[in-house]
């Protein structure tokens, strides 16, 4: 890469900070270049700015293998801060690549003491994304109760907006969960408006998709579309299999619209059966599963016409996962019977 002469000609190029360079080289070369030569500086600089911030860069928009190399780096700095930020960060990827549990993560991260404003920004977004995947909604009410505390101590502009977009993805899960889909459409179209991260725009195509299961079936498949449209178009291959295994096949089967719909996946085969009027077959597919969800105890109790089991459901996603809009699911059916 030929790095360009404004970097070349500066002594005080380890000095710059990571907004001053995305800066000039917004000065310098046209927008759709900018993400590709921050990258690269974010893995070739000796600035301590941007070897810390630099992680944040790469995580936002998506560069995980250059993030793990920057991590790498960064392990061996002589600037004490910057190892700190590279242990946070190790945990993200760490956490990202399921290398350990989410309970261990948290234990971990929580180990890590901190006066810098920044740094605390992101360990307790590291830590509200961790409970999220532990289903503990509740949780993102607690920290949207120190979000503007945190906030007000970070200068930096750049790194605010990056943290700005992470709240947003925060906000929709918190607005949807409580059932309020006016507000998590809001935020999930920012998210699509701020980001380049073809991981999150097919995260918020999902979220945006699976939010109109109560109303209209077209809606709900233009957003999932979407997200199989991005996924493949970056080879995100986990992301295509969701998509098409899980989340089509659940709206398809919620909406009875099962013509030329499958699924590998056994608890959406159950759902799929049911659409089709097929409950024995979906019977017998559920009872192969453990019924450690909140989803499959709906699809049984739904094909048995269980109000007992509708009940577990409609409490296991509200007492366990603080989720009140898809404890919708077995309260519309227990309205019913």
């Amino acid at each position: 890469m030929v790095m360009p002469s404004i970097f070349i000609s500066d002594k005080g190029k380890d000095n710059l900070s990571l907004r001053e360079l995305v800066e000039i080289l917004y000065q310098e070369h046209p927008e759709e270049s900018v993400i590709e030569l921050t990258r690269e500086y974010c893995l070739h600089s000796n600035s301590n700015d941007i070897l810390k911030k630099g992680m944040e860069f790469l995580y936002m928009n998506g560069f995980y293998t250059d993030l793990e190399t920057l991590i790498e780096k960064n392990h061996h700095s002589l600037n004490a801060s910057t190892r700190k930020w590279a242990l946070v960060y190790q945990h993200v990827l760490d956490r990202r690549l399921k290398k350990c549990l989410p309970h261990e993560s948290l234990q971990r991260i929580k180990c890590i003491e901190t006066n810098d404003p920044e740094l605390k920004c992101l360990v307790e977004f590291f830590k509200v994304t961790t409970y999220y995947e532990l289903n503990q909604f509740s949780r993102l009410g607690n920290f949207l109760d120190i979000q503007q505390e945190l906030f007000a101590g970070v200068e930096d502009r750049l790194l605010l907006s990056f943290f700005k977009i992470r709240l947003n993805q925060i906000l929709l899960t918190y607005h949807l969960t409580r059932n309020e889909l006016i507000m998590a459409r809001k935020y999930a179209f920012r998210v699509l408006n701020q980001t380049q991260n073809p991981r999150t725009m097919a995260s918020m195509h999902i979220k945006l998709g699976l939010s109109y299961t109560f109303d209209t079936y077209l809606q709900g498949m233009y957003h999932l579309n979407e997200a199989l449209k991005v996924a493949k178009q970056y080879g995100l291959e986990k992301v295509v299999k969701l998509v098409e295994q899980r989340n089509i096949p659940f709206l398809s089967a919620h909406f009875n619209q099962v013509g030329n719909i499958s699924s590998p996946d056994p608890s959406e085969q159950a759902h799929i059966e049911i659409a089709k009027g097929n409950t024995q077959k979906a019977i017998e597919l559920l009872h192969d599963l453990p019924l450690d969800s909140p989803f499959q105890l709906y699809y049984l109790g739904k094909a048995k016409q269980d109000k007992d089991l509708l009940l577990q459901s409609y409490n296991f996603f509200i007492e366990r996962r603080s989720d009140y809009f898809f404890s919708k699911l077995p309260l519309t059916l227990l309205r019913k019977l």
